[in-house]
């Protein structure tokens, strides 16, 4: 099963697709973990992507399709959530074609819909120990009192320095802009899911679980 996953930043995707890899099997192909790894790789594509990035330009649509490509040629596991990509329309018929081209389908998009107030409110209480990552709420689950993680005894405490609500409120605009094109897009082709957000971990998985059958 192939699945994108949609949803503004905050909502909780990056969680939601590691209780996918867990349970399911699927493969994530998160754009930014990708980038990541081809500026790294050395490879002819690795070494376009390190010069696009130190020249501080944006990564064309035909650079993000071919690591894709490259991906999505190999193993597939339980099938692939497409995470940060497509973010437009042109993507998402690039990804279409992509994908008949390999011989295979997209199965669902996952739409995590948020209320922007309660995602503005979550996000700007949030931390995450900068040696483990596990991450922390000032309001649901605050770092602990004696100054330490819960889950490795860091006193590395972080915060993000675009979590704060001016940067948070122009982001979620940005994501309205460029990607609500998506939803009625995949709406009209019959693939929309859409599920709560902002519900609790386990419920928002429950949901996802429900929304692919």
């Amino acid at each position: 099963m192939n699945i994108i996953l949609l949803g503004p930043p905050g909502a909780g995707k990056g969680t939601q697709a590691h209780i996918l890899v867990e349970k399911r099997g699927m493969i994530q192909l998160s754009t930014g973990d990708m980038l990541r790894e081809a500026k790294d790789s050395g490879t002819e594509m690795g070494k376009r992507v390190a010069e696009v990035m130190a020249r501080g330009d944006l990564v064309t649509d035909e650079i993000v399709i071919g690591l894709i490509r490259e991906k999505i040629k190999g193993e597939n596991g339980g099938g692939f959530i497409f995470d940060g990509f497509p973010r437009t329309l042109a993507q998402a018929d690039a990804l279409d074609d992509l994908l008949a081209e390999t011989g295979q389908k997209l199965d669902a998009v996952i739409e995590m819909r948020v209320d922007d107030d309660a995602l503005v409110s979550r996000i700007t209480a949030r931390s995450t120990c900068g040696s483990c990552g596990e991450v922390y709420n000032d309001i649901t689950k605050p770092w602990p009192a004696d100054g330490k993680c819960a889950n490795c005894g860091s006193t590395d405490v972080k915060r993000r320095a675009d979590d704060n609500e001016d940067s948070l409120r122009n982001r979620l605009m940005e994501y309205y802009k460029k990607t609500s094109p998506l939803i009625g897009y995949y709406h009209a082709k019959g693939k929309l899911r859409p599920v709560d957000g902002l519900g609790e971990i386990d419920q928002v998985a429950a949901s996802i679980d429900e929304a692919l059958g």
